[in-house]
């Protein structure tokens, strides 16, 4: 029986196992998931968690139960793409593939700043978004939060912690003029009005220089801190960043048009792991996971494989607390509660998939 291995459980990885169980696996092929968890992750929450806004429980999704489907739960210790295996450290022996799904998803990036690993808290895992939330929550009143990075995961994150601890100082930390880079100028300037209404600091135009306990170098001056959170920037994840094949600038596997590698087209590449002309998002890599689940289709029934059509995304939403959001629809900026409520419909369609 020949064995399609999927690596990551995130939103590509998600969607590619749901579609092939609703397309019909063939009797010759298996399924197999490899993940650090018993459920799928919805990654564009953890903000809410880490805030202590929503509970865990609503930040899981369980996988499909389906007799060619088997989840693997361990860490990723390496992939040998030439051998066509995997070590998994709670696995006694390698997991051998036909075809190889690399959808790990990705980390944060550092970028060599001293003490940031060391010193600060994170939102790219559920187990790391949980020691996030202790350590917000289990704060004195009057204490002080700081956000490093003011993309939409600082910007979101900020603003859900304002409306559930009004009693901490809460600041944001960017080198830019104003928050979230890339966004219409209208959205960012709205943001930052945003902020100030709701006592939220902006530090703009800041260069860190070092991270120490409780202690922010900024701009040549020492800041206190009482729980410092990183949200400025990420990369893949080790496993890939250790593969020797082609990539590009920021560590990203250079893939063709049908997502394969060229020297092993056995093996394909999705989301943050992918070098594609898109920011990586959850929705890209939904839509990324339909179009490799057609061509595993596909291969699996013995078709030709047809290439992918362009992508076209929708836009980005974010969110700013319960009742209010920002985004960019179809190249159009929104501001207020539709672009809130969007998001919300957005999530509760991802929840809607039975099996």
């Amino acid at each position: 029986m020949k064995n399609i291995v999927i690596v990551g459980g995130g939103y590509a990885g998600y969607k590619i196992v749901t579609q092939l169980i609703d397309k019909g696996i063939p009797e010759n092929y298996q399924v197999t998931l490899i993940d650090r968890h018993a459920y799928h992750s919805l990654k564009t929450e953890f903000y809410a968690l880490a805030s202590g806004s929503i509970s865990d429980f609503h930040v899981r999704m369980p996988f499909p139960n389906h007799q060619q489907f088997t989840l693997l739960n361990g860490e990723i210790l390496s992939i040998d793409i030439n051998e066509k295996k995997i070590d998994v450290r709670e696995l006694e022996e390698s997991v051998g593939y036909d075809h190889l799904v690399i959808a790990l998803g990705c980390e944060d990036n550092y970028q060599g700043l001293e003490g940031a690993e060391e010193f600060t808290n994170s939102l790219q895992s559920l187990a790391k978004t949980r020691r996030t939330y202790e350590s917000i929550n289990n704060l004195d009143p009057d204490s002080v939060v700081s956000l490093i990075g003011g993309g939409l995961t600082g910007v979101e994150l900020a603003a859900e912690l304002r409306e559930v601890r009004h009693d901490l100082s809460i600041r944001i930390y960017d080198r830019g003029e104003k928050l979230l880079k890339g966004f219409p100028d209208k959205l960012r300037t709205f943001v930052m009005n945003w902020f100030v209404d709701h006592g939220i600091e902006i530090h703009s135009n800041s260069t860190i220089e070092k991270i120490e306990e409780n202690t922010i170098v900024v701009n040549g001056t020492r800041e206190h801190a009482d729980a410092i959170v990183w949200t400025a920037g990420v990369q893949p994840v080790k496993v890939v960043r250790d593969l020797e094949v082609e990539k590009d600038k920021s560590g990203r596997i250079i893939i063709n048009d049908y997502y394969q590698i060229n020297e092993h087209p056995e093996v394909l590449v999705v989301g943050d792991c992918a070098s594609l002309p898109f920011a990586p998002s959850a929705q890209l890599a939904g839509k990324q996971g339909e179009q490799v689940a057609k061509m595993l289709d596909e291969i699996m029934s013995g078709k030709e494989i047809q290439k992918p059509g362009e992508i076209n995304l929708k836009g980005t939403l974010g969110s700013l607390g319960k009742k209010n959001g920002f985004g960019v629809v179809y190249n159009n900026p929104v501001t207020g509660a539709v672009p809130r409520l969007m998001k919300s419909g957005t999530l509760w369609a991802h929840k809607l998939y039975k099996y």
